[in-house]
């Protein structure tokens, strides 16, 4: 999604809608990010904000699942 955002702002086509999902899918990957103990390294997380950018939603899913399947880990530790 992300890809095909940057080739229709090539050719100077911007939908609205589109930078404004993408815009707020990143927001919540960094708000994401902060709250995962200890802090991950920068390369994590431009790692995850890659993939996030490229995939959009879904990769704000695949975030999401892995931060639930590592909390539910560290609280039976």
């Amino acid at each position: 999604m992300g890809l095909v955002y940057l080739v229709s702002l090539m050719l100077g086509r911007v939908d609205p809608i589109t930078l404004l999902t993408l815009a707020l899918a990143m927001y919540l990957t960094l708000v994401e990010l902060r709250e995962f103990r200890p802090r991950p390294h920068w390369k994590w997380w431009m790692w995850w904000l890659s993939l996030v950018f490229l995939s959009h939603f879904v990769g704000y899913l695949i975030l999401r699942g892995y931060a639930a399947y590592r909390r539910s880990h560290e609280a039976r530790a």
